[in-house]
């Protein structure tokens, strides 16, 4: 698990191919490697990967063809920055929300505007997600944990403050950017709970079930 607050950027240093999938040599920049252990996980851009070598400089993991094919991690090329952060521990302050590392889906940056000194990006979700994702709620895209200003038919939006923009790959984003999406766990926990209510009352999700169950009045 992971709290969607990036530690450091670090680069790509080598892909290496390996029986079908993938070997990441990632460099780690600022990242404090002195509590990580073989087999640790590590975040790279919201993607949870296996530690298999590491030391106070970079690290190793492989990547299975599953993942390539399914997160923005097949756009990668040797000098590529990347977002970074260990996984959590019972006493690491939860300083953004619960995140799995596992991506559900790709966005893909529709616009970008300056707002004061803040940027505001639009960005398209996929349509399996889109009622996941609720305005004020929580979003991550590449590992970072953000909120949702405002929600559409097609797209949301974000702010980004000038601090998330200097310590993440965000400052890299142009229209057309594929991002990594993992939407709020307590929002598919809470689909799967009701669903098996109502199937076993032998009906779906209604207006009515979400009254009894507290979340509309």
């Amino acid at each position: 698990m992971f709290t969607g607050i990036i530690e450091a950027v670090g680069r790509i240093k080598s892909i290496e191919p390996v029986g079908g999938d993938i070997r990441l040599h990632v460099d780690v920049g600022s990242l404090d490697m002195g509590d990580v252990q073989l087999g640790d996980s590590i975040a790279v851009n919201g993607v949870c990967l296996t530690a298999i070598e590491f030391d106070n400089k970079h690290f190793v993991a492989d990547v299975s063809n599953e993942t390539i094919t399914l997160t923005s991690l097949k756009g990668l090329a040797i000098g590529s920055e990347v977002n970074l952060e260990k996984a959590l521990l019972p006493t690491t302050r939860l300083g953004g929300h619960l995140v799995s590392g596992h991506v559900d889906g790709l966005g893909e940056v529709l616009s970008i505007k300056e707002e004061s000194r803040s940027i505001q990006l639009i960005i398209r979700s996929p349509d399996e997600l889109k009622h996941y994702i609720a305005m004020k709620g929580s979003i991550c895209i590449d590992g970072t944990s953000l909120t949702v200003n405002k929600i559409t038919d097609t797209d949301f939006e974000i702010n980004i403050v000038p601090h998330t923009q200097q310590q993440t790959i965000i400052k890299n984003y142009k229209p057309g950017t594929r991002v990594n999406l993992e939407v709020d766990l307590i929002a598919r926990y809470l689909e799967r709970l009701l669903l098996k209510q109502d199937d076993a009352a032998g009906h779906g999700v209604t207006l009515e079930s979400l009254a009894k169950a507290g979340f509309v009045s």
